[in-house]
């Protein structure tokens, strides 16, 4: 993998495949550029395809204390080496990072995220803030194991499923990365879609979630495509919170390429 320094020295692994407009792939919790590889395929024929190690994961650094402008430092990094600006395609909590970024004046061209993990109103922040705790106390103790099948049974993966998983290979890559779950939470805020920084965002902008989701997914996306001022809706039939790369992906193959003309006789 090649490696990028991001501002405060952390070094940032990362992969590229493909020719063409670059497009970075920012994954969700627990992901690694090994998650995002299968998707990146799919569009390298037509994208200078690049993945990443999040901060804390894989073959990247880990310089602490966490803060979220430091994520935003890593992928404005990668942008830079990207040749200056890039689309940006990212998913769960990697798609509020691609958002704050995005709000943060980082350059990106063109931006898809697919289920921000928003919990807006009374009842979505109470939840956010006990699930919060929850995790806190499990990293506190150092019970790693505890914090991932916290976060799995909350985005709903079912108690067997998660007893098979303990027993595979993958189980001790989701354990040794259990750290960056507060990471992730802390992208969050209070759960609530953080409607002024979103103001800012200037990219055009298509919001993504899965037909076959929970409602409450469908309701945080249209409301988030709502705050977000050049930003479309968009809902995948079929599709639950574990995204199928088949599915996005000729999605955003049209996106970043037909809105890329745009882009382009803009600027």
């Amino acid at each position: 993998m090649d490696k990028t320094l991001s501002r405060d020295g952390t070094v940032i692994a990362h992969r590229r495949r493909g020719e063409g407009p670059p497009v970075i792939l920012v994954g969700g919790a627990l992901s690694t550029a090994e998650t995002e590889a299968p998707l990146a395929r799919l569009l390298a024929p037509r994208f200078a395809v690049v993945t990443y190690d999040r901060r804390g994961r894989g073959a990247s650094g880990d310089d602490r204390p966490y803060a979220v402008e430091r994520e935003v430092e890593d992928l404005a990094a990668l942008v830079t080496a990207a040749g200056g600006s890039a689309s940006v395609f990212g998913v769960g909590a990697g798609g509020a990072l691609a958002l704050e970024a995005a709000a943060a004046g980082v350059p990106i061209d063109l931006l898809a995220v697919y289920e921000p993990p928003y919990t807006p109103g009374a009842a979505g922040s109470h939840f956010k803030a006990g699930c919060t705790a929850r995790l806190d106390r499990l990293l506190s103790a150092g019970d790693r194991a505890g914090a991932v099948e916290l976060f799995l049974s909350v985005t709903g993966v079912p108690t067997d499923t998660i007893a098979r998983m303990r027993r595979t290979p993958l189980w001790h890559g989701l354990v040794s990365s259990a750290h960056t779950l507060a990471y992730d939470d802390a992208l969050l805020g209070d759960g609530s879609i953080p409607a002024a920084r979103l103001a800012a965002v200037g990219a055009r902008t298509l919001v993504v979630c899965g037909g076959s989701s929970p409602a409450r997914a469908g309701l945080a996306t249209r409301a988030l495509a709502d705050a977000v001022p050049r930003a479309r809706h968009r809902t995948l039939t079929g599709q639950t919170r574990d995204l199928a790369p088949h599915a996005i992906a000729p999605v955003l193959a049209d996106f970043f390429a037909g809105d890329a003309h745009l882009v382009r006789r803009a600027s």
